[in-house]
């Protein structure tokens, strides 16, 4: 499926990761009528113990997806203490259906667990319905919105609980 793909954690401001988040940016301009995704990210969210970034590589070196996650405690802006919030999940053109998304969601997932988050959270637009799908089919649920998007009527908030219920761990 994802023969050769390599998954590394790199800072949020790595070269590699800016060539993506601008092709991200172009695709939210194309699908929201010029507007890219404004919300403040500086590469120390994305810092562990707090975050993680990662890219995925092809069997070339060529960096072909990425996404990351970042820690949120309540606050004005609609997040609960615990949170886990995905950023910049992306996979280029060329290199879709071959399950990546799922792979670095998985990954991100199990780091934000590891470090002690309770919930993942994500903004994605209705525009994005690849996005939602992947979304619902890997166990998030509507949630409150919140964010820098949460007025906007096209935003879309997902939640998924990352603590695992005790009773499932004995069976």
């Amino acid at each position: 499926m994802s023969h050769g793909i390599d998954l590394r954690p790199v800072p949020y401001d790595h070269p590699d990761a800016v060539k993506l988040n601008d092709q991200v940016q172009l695709e939210y301009q194309e699908r929201y009528d010029g507007e890219g995704d404004v919300t403040f990210l500086d590469p120390a969210m994305f810092a562990r113990p707090a975050g993680l970034y990662l890219l995925a590589y092809d069997a070339a070196g060529a960096p072909v997806a990425s996404g990351g996650w970042r820690s949120q405690e309540q606050n004005d802006e609609g997040y609960s203490d615990g949170d886990a919030e995905l950023k910049r999940m992306y996979v280029i053109p060329e290199a879709r259906g071959l399950g990546l998304a799922r792979r670095i969601l998985a990954a991100l997932e199990d780091d934000a667990r590891a470090a002690g988050r309770v919930r993942m959270v994500l903004e994605t637009g209705d525009q994005q319905p690849e996005a939602i799908a992947l979304y619902l089919s890997a166990g998030y649920s509507p949630s409150a919105k919140f964010g820098h998007y949460r007025f906007h009527d096209s935003s879309r908030c997902m939640a998924k609980p990352l603590v695992r219920d005790v009773r499932d761990v004995s069976r």
